[in-house]
């Protein structure tokens, strides 16, 4: 399928591209550079030219659903990242996030969902809220360079920072600069947290 004139609609799977060409640009330079990606990068992996996507980041020309998938597969994360439930109004862009609009950046790991509760992921932090299922677990890995503050929504679990562990039940708070960590839901139910984080890392 390819791409219709300004202002036409596609619609494909439920998602239909109504938005303006740069709208769909600015939030793939964003994504490509939040990723750390080169256009020649991006292009290698979606089979578009760099200059294809040069003039897509541009908002000059339009995009097709199929490339926007391609693009969400290349970037991490899911196709409707690009969609939210309804039409904000132009006041609300890059303020206000409406619990029914935010976006979800999947599973990275088993168990493990994340929404974006920042406007977007231009500033310079993100915050997340989420979730993790009975028993999901994030092994050790080599520390961020990073500050992140979390508050424990609902549910316990227990993280290690360094060598030092700390059972967190709903309420509490932590923080982490530059250390390594890990942690495991331990309880019965699942752990609901916000996350955030500086730089953004997404």
């Amino acid at each position: 399928m390819t791409g219709n004139a300004a202002g036409d609609a596609l619609i494909e799977g439920g998602f239909e591209l109504s938005e303006p060409a740069p709208a769909w640009g600015h939030e793939i330079r964003k994504l490509r550079k939040a990723r750390g990606k080169t256009l020649a990068e991006l292009a290698l992996a979606t089979g578009r030219s760099p200059s294809f996507l040069s003039q897509l980041e541009r908002g000059n020309t339009d995009i097709s659903i199929t490339d926007l998938r391609n693009l969400a597969a290349a970037l991490g994360v899911p196709l409707g990242w690009f969609f939210t439930a309804d039409s904000k109004p132009q006041s609300e862009v890059g303020r206000v996030v409406r619990a029914d609009s935010r976006r979800r950046l999947g599973a990275f790991l088993d168990g493990i969902t994340e929404e974006l509760l920042s406007p977007d992921i231009g500033g310079r932090f993100e915050m997340f809220l989420s979730t993790f299922a009975k028993g999901a677990t994030r092994p050790a890995a080599v520390p961020r360079d990073t500050e992140e503050e979390i508050y424990v929504v609902k549910g316990q679990f227990d993280i290690w920072i360094d060598d030092d562990m700390f059972s967190l039940k709903a309420g509490d708070s932590f923080r982490i600069v530059h250390e390594p960590y890990r942690w495991v839901n331990t309880g019965d139910t699942e752990v609901v947290v916000v996350w955030v984080i500086a730089p953004p890392i997404y």
